[in-house]
């Protein structure tokens, strides 16, 4: 697979492969997508007291969901990116190294 003007389905293969994606258009602010993957989160990893309580009530784990992640124009996680219609259709997604 070419590393550049992929599709979004492409993207989220290369996400899934644990590689990291952006679209050429956010290049200058240097934005990207990784994919955090699904794992199980040990209680005394959570810092949500609600969390914590979930975990040991379930003996001692809860599952997470894997989500995708973005790092934003000005360098903060963003947990559980949304794709827009633009980013679904456009085919200028890239794969970084």
């Amino acid at each position: 697979m070419s590393k550049e003007n992929l599709t979004f389905g492409d993207a989220v293969e290369a996400l899934k492969k644990g590689e990291r994606v952006a679209r050429k258009a956010w290049k200058e602010d240097q934005s990207y997508l990784w994919l955090l993957p699904a794992a199980n989160v040990k209680a005394e990893w959570c810092r949500e007291p609600h969390l914590k309580k979930v975990a040991e009530d379930n003996g001692g784990e809860i599952e997470a969901h894997g989500s995708i992640r973005m790092m934003t124009a000005d360098q903060k996680v963003l947990t559980g990116w949304t794709p827009s219609q633009l980013d679904v259709l456009v085919e200028d997604w890239e794969v970084l190294v």
